[in-house]
């Protein structure tokens, strides 16, 4: 599941540099070399799930795994903007199968509160990514160009290929496996879309990673533009990015004896205060970098309690077909996530306001889905304790 991350947060301190490379004048542009990688990962994931529910996780993640290879190798050799956005969104599109097939493997594995609690283990490790990426990306540029880091990235996805080739076991049985046909697919999209669980946590994950989207593609402008200290931007970024991945390594820890539903609603709750809180105080002046990054970090990590136990919540009813829920939960929550992520960057004009009222609006949609989910009632125990 790293491989996406590291696929978005290394490219985030060569964006000048490949808006310099590539002519591109106008910093707005850049941000769809963020975005179209995960649109592209968002549409992937509508193939994944049933190829793997027809022939195993295994061999499905291991062709995904090579194309991603290759695909990194070409954008290293791109010469033009529109050139490099086909190939980032390939790319993306196939390093889908690693998100599409790992939950599937998960939910092969586990149910309830245990899958959420292994969620949460996965999630922590899967944000160290994002702590060390940009930190990654700003040493190699000063070693390489950022064609470079593209080569990185073929380095790091050959070297999980080789891994799961050799130690990666096939966990979807053969006596398990379903058809891959239209009917099969059609019940699978009608389940998940009617299924007022699965489809109103999507949704509410969907709301909240456009969020994390806005702030991810978003961030050089930010640290360049409103702060002019764009060297920070690495160390805050994994200063937040920190805060998240100790917000779900505490999820593990506590999500079987409270509750995932409790839990994410908490957290949710409180994403809405905090930003709200945020967006009071940006609004009334310019603030300094140390409070940015405070709010940020707090943002985040109330994400983090958020979404890994919503992911989990979604896939409780999907068990009988993991796979397909996992490919249609996924390209809803990419694709509709880069979407509102995109519209809430594009709010970017030289201040910070735009980022936590964007996450308050994402954080009172989230909540509205929850609460049909749950029909108001918030914060019960649903699952028994272990």
């Amino acid at each position: 599941m790293a491989l996406h991350a590291f696929g978005i947060d290394s490219m985030l301190p060569a964006l000048p540099d490949i808006g310099r490379s590539l002519s591109v004048e106008d910093g707005n542009r850049l941000q769809w070399i963020v975005t179209i990688f995960v649109m592209g990962a968002g549409a992937g994931q509508l193939l994944y799930g049933p190829l793997s529910d027809r022939f195993g996780r295994r061999p499905v993640l291991l062709v995904g795994l090579s194309l991603y290879v290759v695909m990194s190798l070409v954008a290293a050799s791109t010469g033009s903007l529109s050139s490099l956005l086909v190939v980032r969104a390939l790319q993306g599109f196939v390093v889908a199968a690693s998100n599409v097939i790992t939950r599937s493997i998960v939910r092969d594995r586990y149910s309830g509160a245990t899958m959420a609690r292994v969620m949460s283990m996965i999630f922590t490790v899967f944000l160290a990514v994002p702590i060390l990426a940009p930190s990654v990306g700003q040493l190699l540029l000063f070693v390489v160009n950022w064609r470079g880091i593209f080569g990185t990235l073929a380095i790091f996805g050959a070297s999980v290929l080789t891994w799961v080739a050799l130690r990666l076991p096939e966990t979807h049985a053969p006596e398990k496996r379903r058809p891959l046909s239209a009917a099969h697919l059609s019940q699978a999209a009608w389940f998940v879309f009617s299924e007022p669980t699965s489809i109103l946590y999507t949704l509410a994950m969907t709301t909240m990673f456009g969020s994390l989207l806005a702030y991810v593609s978003t961030v050089p402008q930010i640290f360049a533009g409103a702060f002019h200290a764009p060297r920070m931007m690495a160390v805050t970024f994994a200063f937040c990015a920190s805060a998240m991945g100790v917000a779900s390594y505490f999820n593990s820890r506590i999500v079987e004896h409270v509750g995932m539903h409790r839990i994410s609603h908490i957290a949710l709750i409180s994403f809405i205060i905090i930003t709200g809180c945020h967006a009071f105080v940006a609004y009334h002046g310019p603030e300094p970098l140390v409070v940015f990054a405070l709010f940020q970090a707090a943002t985040m990590a109330t994400f983090g309690l958020a979404v890994s136990n919503f992911g989990a919540i979604a896939m409780q009813p999907m068990g009988a077909i993991a796979g397909s829920a996992a490919s249609l939960q996924g390209v809803i929550s990419t694709i509709g996530g880069a979407a509102v992520g995109s519209l809430i960057g594009q709010q970017w004009s030289g201040s910070v306001l735009f980022l936590p009222v964007g996450a308050f609006c994402c954080g009172i949609a989230a909540l509205g889905c929850v609460l049909l989910a749950e029909k108001a009632r918030l914060f019960r125990r649903l699952e028994p304790p272990r």
